[in-house]
């Protein structure tokens, strides 16, 4: 029964807590990355991903059409969207709040609200 304790310590990546979440407008395919010509907003939105990441940061993306019940569970995301429609989109939520909707953050935008900065 003892041995049971030390696994309860060590959480699976999957239950670590997300950090921040992207709620992308519809795309071709899951980073807007896959057309004859790239869109250098979403080239950057990449690469801010692969940094957060890289530092340890867990990040979601999500779409509407691949993940509904993603924008439906968070009622914050899913009351902007109502309100302002496509216009809403991307909203980027940091810790469970809203930082921006209508344009992607900066990466130095995303890490203050990490760092717990006023918006």
């Amino acid at each position: 029964m003892t041995d049971l304790i030390p696994a309860l310590n060590i959480l699976p990546s999957s239950m670590e807590p997300i950090q921040v979440e992207f709620f992308d407008p519809p795309m071709c395919c899951p980073t807007g990355l896959c057309g004859p010509t790239l869109d250098q907003t979403l080239l950057d939105v990449n690469e801010m991903i692969f940094a957060l990441q890289t530092e340890g940061v867990r990040v979601e993306r999500y779409q509407m059409t691949s993940h509904p019940n993603a924008f439906l569970g968070n009622a914050k995301v899913m009351s902007l969207v109502r309100k302002k429609q496509m216009e809403a989109l991307p909203i980027i939520v940091v810790h469970g709040k809203i930082i921006k909707s209508g344009e992607y953050p900066s990466l130095s935008e995303v890490r203050a609200a990490l760092n717990g900065a006023k918006q």
